[in-house]
């Protein structure tokens, strides 16, 4: 096995300037590009095996160098606020400062502040559906880590699919009246009419798979209170499949920045101090700008689209 780069492109190139293999059947079983292998061939030629060394894709000569003071700007938000480029670039042209997306990438990756995958990562190509305000909001529960004061708490969230606004509420239990008077609030605080929920499985949500609950012919002996109360409301309430998660996606990658920008970042007294600092994590997070919303912020997206439904009134 190879050692370095050059050990491997020595590997294939030799064959072929030794006239054992043609290039075009060496291509076939390379797991490098044909033009690559033309392009080492070429260099052999030129330079013998200096030029199959890996040369720096890094520019010789910069046309503009970026100010170090935004360099250093560009660090500190990086080091507070854990953003993307994209999301440092709306931010700096907020406050007037213009810097490419692509030259804050670079910065990062000087500094050593970008994430590193071990997996190479596949591109797909996703068909985004266009929603309105209010048309699907996802509703999880999460487990508030560690204990708060020697007690367990759950965190409920709501967040609307179409313009990522959310709503957090802290319970001591998960109990299907929680469930309710969550739903209650988040209709209550949302601009918008909500049309629609999308939970998972639990039993404060759905009874569908609770099997004492089960006939023989598959139907539900009662209809849990969470679904009474979408009727009643006129709400439709989806279920996502048995053990996928994916489905609730939006929600549950939002536990995921509640969980490395927010609980890893705070410790709490009790529980006043808990619900006191997630309300502030909340007005942040709707304030914050998204990707998917092409640097509008939930709050600046519903501002937008405010005509679109009236709100829900309770039942």
């Amino acid at each position: 096995m190879a050692k370095t780069i050059k050990e491997e492109r020595l590997r294939w190139v030799l064959p072929i300037i030794n006239k054992g293999v043609k290039l075009v059947d060496s291509a076939k079983v390379c797991p490098y590009s044909e033009r690559s292998l033309e392009r080492w061939v070429s260099e052999y030629k030129k330079r013998g095996e200096v030029g199959l060394e890996p040369k720096s894709t890094e520019p010789k000569v910069y046309r503009i160098e970026t100010p170090i003071w935004l360099k250093e700007r560009v660090v500190k938000i990086r080091k507070k606020t854990k953003k993307c480029a994209l999301k440092i670039h709306w931010q700096l042209e907020k406050d007037g400062i213009k810097i490419d997306a692509r030259t804050i990438g670079k910065i990062l990756k000087k500094e050593n502040l970008v994430c590193k995958y071990r997996v190479k990562k596949i591109k797909y190509k996703y068909i985004r559906a266009e929603r309105k305000p209010g048309e699907l909001v996802e509703i999880d529960v999460k487990y508030v880590p560690g204990p708060v004061a020697g007690r367990q708490y759950f965190q409920y969230t709501a967040i609307d699919t179409s313009s990522r606004w959310r709503y957090l509420r802290v319970y001591n239990a998960q109990e299907n009246h929680l469930a309710i008077r969550f739903l209650s609030e988040v209709m209550k605080r949302f601009p918008h009419r909500i049309m629609a929920i999308k939970t998972d499985n639990h039993p404060i949500f759905t009874n569908y798979y609770t099997s004492t609950n089960r006939r023989s012919d598959m139907t539900v002996k009662t209809i849990h209170a969470l679904d009474k109360f979408c009727a009643e409301n006129g709400i439709i309430h989806y279920l996502i499949d048995p053990g996928k998660p994916a489905q609730n996606g939006t929600v549950e990658r939002s536990h995921g920045e509640d969980e490395r920008k927010f609980y890893q970042g705070n410790t709490f007294k009790n529980i006043g101090d808990l619900k006191r600092k997630l309300r502030r994590w909340n007005i942040y997070y709707n304030n914050l700008e998204h990707c998917g919303l092409d640097g509008k912020t939930p709050n600046e997206y519903l501002e937008e689209n405010k005509l679109i439904n009236p709100p829900n009134v309770c039942a």
